[in-house]
């Protein structure tokens, strides 16, 4: 372990004084919290052979197809991952992970939830369900505040146990870390204000300046598409910030002209402002989310996937239940954000 658009006026967030709330939240923990080493320093990226492992890694990406189905089969079974977070002692006896606090219904700060504003949202849900699983208790958890483009070092680095921070499955990251199954499907979509002239993925962002999360899928699916000219090759993608909240600030400055993201996470940000809304469908074949964990954690990965099959068969306390809780307001279309169909299991090492 070492090694979704506003159907009303916003509930009880407070517009751009919350935005400004929850920034400054986000500074205060990026003080507080230990800092997690960048890529290549440290940890478990290494530095000898660097070319060798960027080659293979780059090969066995251009192989992978079909990403989320690449994941161990569930088991309920203990191993030396789980035994090793079962084995924490006092307060140290917590399931350690990586999460967002500033994705409004999915991992998030309330400030008018009284209290210690205490983490809350889909996600954290699904922690602890987690937790509740394999220490007993679903509060035994020690989150970490991390930003989009920390979630692959944060694991590599042992700084945590998992990252459940609405992190697609893809292939490039299937070489870093490994992944459970799908609990969250999505694709990506723009986020512009309503009064502009820009409809979707398309022409109308010719010219325009788009703000993305360094290290998220959103930005490497543009840089692929700019090359293509795919809608055009003049997009100003410039503009990346730490998290997807600080692209909704930047877009009420009108430092830009729209955002590119999971389309779960604009329809997140669009519930916290009612002048601006998704524009066009999605405009890439589906995502999915998954828990990411250390490549070599293969009991907890059986575990959390065991966990997921029981979190989304619960009628109660389970998946449909978080939905409707945290996501179902915000999303423009709920036949549109239906569970992850059946997983496959195709790893098998």
């Amino acid at each position: 372990m070492r090694a979704r658009r506003l159907r009303g006026g916003l509930r009880g967030w407070g517009g751009v004084g919350a935005m400004a709330f929850a920034c400054a939240l986000a500074v205060l923990f990026a003080l507080l919290l230990p800092l997690v080493r960048s890529h290549g320093e440290g940890g478990g990226t290494g530095t000898g052979g660097h070319g060798v492992a960027h080659g293979s890694q780059a090969r066995a990406a251009e192989e992978c197809t079909e990403p989320w189905k690449q994941t161990l089969s569930p088991s309920g079974a203990d191993g030396p991952t789980i035994d090793e977070i079962q084995n924490r002692r006092g307060e140290k006896r917590k399931l350690i992970v990586g999460v967002d606090q500033n994705s409004y219904r999915w991992g998030y700060r309330d400030p008018n939830s009284g209290g210690d504003a205490g983490l809350e949202g889909f996600d954290i849900d699904l922690v602890r369900r987690i937790a509740e699983d394999i220490l007993g208790d679903r509060n035994a958890v020690q989150f970490k505040a991390i930003t989009t483009d920390q979630r692959i070092p944060a694991i590599e680095d042992g700084w945590v146990d998992m990252v459940v921070r609405t992190m697609t499955i893809s292939c490039d990251r299937l070489t870093e870390v490994a992944f459970s199954a799908p609990y969250f499907k999505t694709g990506q979509q723009v986020l512009a204000p309503k009064s502009s002239g820009i409809t979707g993925y398309d022409k109308t962002l010719a010219g325009k300046k788009i703000c993305t999360a360094a290290g998220s899928t959103a930005l490497s699916t543009l840089k692929r598409d700019q090359k293509n000219g795919e809608p055009t090759a003049d997009v100003d993608l410039d503009t990346t910030v730490p998290n997807q909240l600080d692209c909704l600030v930047r877009l009420q400055l009108g430092e830009v002209d729209a955002v590119v993201t999971d389309g779960a996470l604009a329809a997140s940000l669009a519930a916290q402002d009612p002048t601006v809304g998704l524009r066009g469908t999605p405009f890439t074949d589906d995502e999915y989310y998954g828990v990411a964990m250390q490549k070599d954690a293969d009991d907890l990965v059986r575990r959390v996937n065991q966990i997921l099959v029981e979190w989304r068969a619960d009628d109660t306390r389970g998946w449909t239940y978080s939905y409707d809780r945290w996501l179902s307001q915000t999303m423009e279309d709920a036949a549109q954000w239906e569970p992850p169909e059946k997983p496959e299991y195709l790893r098998t090492s």
